[in-house]
């Protein structure tokens, strides 16, 4: 089987992805990830956060989705029709990755300022967030404890992996590799909706 194959284990055949990019550096391994949701049969959109906009442009997920890309809470022509609730609402399962220390605060928090907040806040969507930051960072206990609220809530954590980072540090805090992400999420049953 060619390595851009998914096995037949990865299959989210049918399956509707909200995939949420923030910004860190990690946001370049997003792209990757957009092929390989699609590779395992899920249609995907994506929405992004300002900052992550800075590492990747919104084209780049357009090309590899298929799909127009949601950068902000206040576009117009999307927010006609409430366009961020009919994205939260069209979403079986919504994956933020990577998921920064601050996505994952507001998350945690219940904020709703800027777009990838708002959808995750308006869906009944089934919640992963795979982080990606320094490992201090991660290690912080206000991190911990923000993910372990997330947790008791009903979200997945997928990840952090470890290894070498962007920072030139070495430890846990890497964005969990795409393929080892369709892997955790096609062996996750859709969870009925409310």
């Amino acid at each position: 089987m060619a390595a851009d194959t998914p096995t037949p284990s990865a299959s989210l055949q049918g399956q509707h992805v909200l995939l949420c990019v923030c910004g860190g550096i990690a946001a370049y391994k997003a792209a990757e990830l957009v092929r390989r949701l699609r590779d395992a049969g899920a249609e995907v959109r994506v929405a992004m956060t300002e900052n992550a906009q800075r590492f990747v442009g919104a084209t780049t997920f357009q090309a590899l989705s298929g799909q127009s890309v949601r950068t902000s809470l206040w576009d117009e022509a999307a927010e006609a029709a409430m366009g961020h609730i009919e994205l939260a609402r069209w979403a079986d399962r919504i994956v933020v990755a990577p998921a920064t220390a601050n996505t994952l605060a507001k998350l945690a928090h219940g904020f709703a300022d800027d777009l990838v907040s708002t959808l995750c806040l308006a869906s009944d969507a089934a919640l992963f967030v795979a982080p990606a930051m320094n490992r201090l960072m991660w290690a912080h206990p206000a991190t911990q404890a923000n993910v372990a609220t997330l947790q008791s809530r009903g979200a997945t954590l997928l990840g952090p992996g470890s290894g070498g980072q962007a920072c030139g540090e070495v430890g846990d805090g890497r964005l969990m590799e795409p393929d080892d992400i369709v892997t955790n999420l096609a062996a996750m049953p859709l969870r009925s909706r409310a």
